[in-house]
């Protein structure tokens, strides 16, 4: 068993101090996640601070220091109520959507992110959801051949990608094997989260694992017990949504 970190919206107007506080925590601890960065940001909801002339240097440097940097979509706007391939939510800013508009989409994100020097490997699309458009336009606008998504206990290839499993919201012990990511959302962190996240990582540091040290040259297919694992997942949602 090992574990992942995740941190989405990272973005010219986050709420810097709060992610400052992560960056401090995971420099003690030396954990390096995966920044999900929202090239183009027309989120109201993410425009918490004034913006930030200082965001880029500061993910380059970031990067520079091991953490993974990836692709969050383009502008973080929901211009859909479909689920896609992987319904965690009935909102997306792809599923759904023409091809045409999902490569020019995923062209704008990821010509934004590698102007500034940057070099995602990694897809994270907002709210989870995406269809097989995101992927067709990923595989035609980008070298990215990795996604941070999904269900399933391990790495796994489908349609020509690889897929890093993304479970949980919030760090728990999880008496299962597999490698399993737990996603953080700095910019809506309140107290109790962040210090319920350092207890954590102060009693399973040793567990932690970067992106980087994932094996994924040997990925193999999604298995029976990790379809299942998809399947009963979304059904549970369903009756207690």
């Amino acid at each position: 068993m090992k574990y992942l970190i995740r941190l989405d919206d990272a973005c010219e107007t986050m709420d810097l101090n709060k992610w400052l506080r992560i960056e401090a925590l995971f420099f003690k601890y030396d954990i390096k996640p995966l920044i999900a960065v929202i090239p183009n940001n027309e989120d109201e909801s993410q425009k918490i601070d004034e913006f930030n002339h200082d965001f880029w240097p500061w993910i380059d440097s970031l990067e520079k220091k091991g953490w993974e940097i990836g692709l969050h979509g383009n502008n973080h706007v929901y211009q859909t109520e479909e689920g896609g391939i992987n319904p965690i939510h009935k909102r997306s800013e792809f599923a759904g959507l023409p091809l045409s508009e999902q490569k020019n989409k995923i062209s704008k994100g990821f010509s934004k992110l590698k102007e500034k020097g940057l070099n995602p490997r990694i897809f994270v699309a907002p709210s989870h959801t995406f269809d097989l458009n995101t992927i067709n336009a990923l595989q035609s606008e980008s070298t990215i051949r990795i996604i941070s998504d999904t269900i399933a206990f391990v790495p796994y290839k489908k349609y020509n990608f690889t897929f890093i499993p993304q479970q949980l919201g919030a760090v728990r012990n999880v008496p299962l094997f597999g490698v399993f990511t737990f996603c953080y959302h700095p910019n809506t962190m309140n107290d109790e989260a962040f210090a319920n996240l350092e207890e954590f990582l102060k009693e399973k540091k040793e567990m932690f694992i970067s992106f980087n040290d994932l094996d994924l040259d040997n990925v193999k297919r999604k298995s029976i017990f990790d379809r299942l694992f998809s399947f009963s997942y979304f059904q549970f949602r369903k009756i207690f949504r």
